[in-house]
């Protein structure tokens, strides 16, 4: 029934006219608490616009719309973990209490590793739980996100050239 929808034709049709919407969604996506890998498709839509002069994506277009998209996903994980009550570090378990202890410890800048696959997404939810300032938690999101993209495209180049 969804068969085209996972056939690797229907994605090759759609990534020249609506990539940097697929990215845009694709870097959202992974970076709440859904699963996903948005490094596949910006690699691909990466090295397409290294490779085919006539692509509209550029480098630039790219690397911003998946910062943003994967920013606003964190975010939203972040304000997420600000609708939970407050904390009370008593009826946390081993695990959760390490990273209650990380983000005490670090604050806002703990972030910068939200790009972590599992652990970011854990990270962002107790800097909401411990209502840590919005302002500086979105700003460090938002800096380890395109810290992240831009280490990716510097991986990718040796293969272009």
């Amino acid at each position: 029934m969804l068969d085209w929808l996972f056939s690797s034709q229907f994605w090759l049709d759609l990534l020249p006219k609506y990539g940097l919407w697929v990215m845009f969604l694709s870097a959202l996506l992974s970076a709440t608490l859904l699963p996903g890998n948005s490094e596949i498709i910006f690699a691909t839509l990466a090295i397409n616009s290294f490779t085919v002069e006539t692509n509209y994506i550029t480098i630039g277009k790219l690397w911003l719309v998946a910062t943003l998209g994967n920013s606003l996903g964190s975010i939203s994980t972040y304000w997420l973990g600000r609708l939970f009550p407050s904390y009370s570090l008593a009826a946390t378990s081993a695990k959760s209490a390490w990273v209650i202890e990380k983000i005490q410890r670090f604050g806002a800048w703990a972030l910068l590793l939200s790009w972590l696959p599992v652990v970011g997404d854990i990270f962002c939810v107790v800097a909401g739980w411990l209502r840590l300032n919005s302002f500086w938690a979105s700003w460090c999101i938002l800096l380890g996100k395109a810290l992240r993209y831009g280490f990716l495209l510097l991986m990718l180049l040796p293969f272009v050239r």
